[in-house]
């Protein structure tokens, strides 16, 4: 059970590194990689898990170009390794930690592949801690930081090949890890109430990164409001934070959404924001292209995260946008790629929605009923 990271003074429970801290199964570690065009032609993103418990790990990949979505999965047994960070055509390459990274899928029988490279923009920041429970149950347990950046590569469907520059793609991603559902859940007890939404915004500027999400329960009161505004300084440290000035308060305290009629979809959305001086602010987003993250596993029949399908499995699965329903629920998960104005400040970033549920607050009175 010992890897070569057993050598070096890092555990924080007396196990080896390959053994997880918890027999919870919804353990899990994960990356997440989002890649967008400043001027919303194309939306690139990639996950990459691993689930100790479950002896699985898995990745994808997507690209939102032209009306449609192009997306590739890999599944197979986990490595005792938690640092070998491979599945099939797919590698993860921490080049410098925090700093740059390599994203790569191998050309393989889908015809989907890729070769990207991350640079960071700014340190990467560590969110507060998540715990949700319902009632004695815990469905988050989470830590998570992420990072703003940017991209260069290509990205390949069939014999279409996408290429980008580092001045043309702006990149978010984060890496979590904790307990959360993955793989296929267990027989018990329905959930005791309806689901929060949860909503969430990264957005670049030229002079700062800003974020905020917040979960909101139905009815409209938020639940674990959190926000952040990062200055953009030279040269870029690993890690910000507010102790150490980088880093200020920005929590949203409101929202104005629109959304397309008939749907759950967005259409616009203005958030309010206050900073740690008391000032309120307001952040405008402007969608200009959307992904499902259905193609990344979210709420995924086949391809959800930490499922098993054997030894090793690849796949892949395209949609046209215009004729994806509505009330399809693997595809209410979404992230807008919006332009953004915060002032006289122009910038570009994801608006993310998850939304079940009767949420009056937004017109909702059922689990997928649309906008009037």
């Amino acid at each position: 059970m010992l890897t070569p990271f057993d050598e070096f003074p890092i555990h924080q429970v007396p196990k080896p590194i390959a053994i997880s801290a918890t027999s919870d199964k919804n353990a899990y570690g994960r990356y997440w990689f989002g890649a967008s065009h400043r001027e919303g032609a194309f939306q690139i993103e990639a996950a990459f898990g691993r689930y100790q418990n479950l002896g699985v790990q898995d990745s994808s990949v997507s690209i939102a170009i032209g009306g449609s979505q192009y997306s590739f999965h890999a599944s197979g047994r986990a490595p005792l390794d938690p640092t070998e960070l491979s599945v099939g055509p797919v590698r993860l390459e921490i080049t410098e930690p925090f700093r740059q990274l390599r994203l790569i899928v191998e050309p393989n029988e889908t015809g989907i592949s890729c070769d990207m490279r991350w640079r960071a923009r700014v340190g990467a920041l560590l969110e507060d801690h998540t715990l949700m429970m319902d009632g004695v149950s815990t469905v988050l347990d989470m830590a998570r930081f992420m990072q703003f950046g940017t991209w260069e590569g290509t990205f390949t469907v069939d014999e279409d090949i996408t290429v980008f520059t580092h001045d043309e793609v702006v990149g978010i991603r984060d890496r979590s890890w904790g307990v959360r559902p993955v793989g296929v859940q267990g027989a018990g007890r329905p959930s005791s109430g309806p689901p929060n939404a949860w909503l969430w915004s990264p957005i670049h500027f030229d002079d700062e990164c800003i974020v905020a999400g917040w979960f909101q329960r139905p009815g409209g009161a938020f639940w674990r409001p959190d926000g952040h505004r990062i200055a953009v300084v030279d040269p870029i440290p690993h890690s910000v934070s507010i102790e150490t000035g980088e880093v200020a308060r920005l929590d949203p305290i409101g929202q104005r959404l629109t959304f397309r009629s008939g749907t759950r979809w967005v259409t616009s959305a203005s958030i309010d924001l206050v900073g740690s001086d008391g000032v309120p602010v307001v952040l405008e987003l402007e969608p200009l292209a959307r992904f499902d993250m259905r193609a990344l596993g979210y709420m995924h029949p086949e391809w959800g995260h930490g499922m098993w399908h054997g030894e090793l499995e690849i796949g892949r699965e395209d949609w046209n946008f215009a004729e994806v329903s509505a009330q399809d629920p693997t595809h209410q998960h979404v992230h807008h790629l919006c332009r953004a104005r915060l002032g006289d400040k122009v910038g570009v970033g994801i608006f993310e929605q998850i939304i079940f549920g009767p949420h009056t607050q937004f017109g909702f009175t059922d689990i997928l009923d649309g906008a009037q």
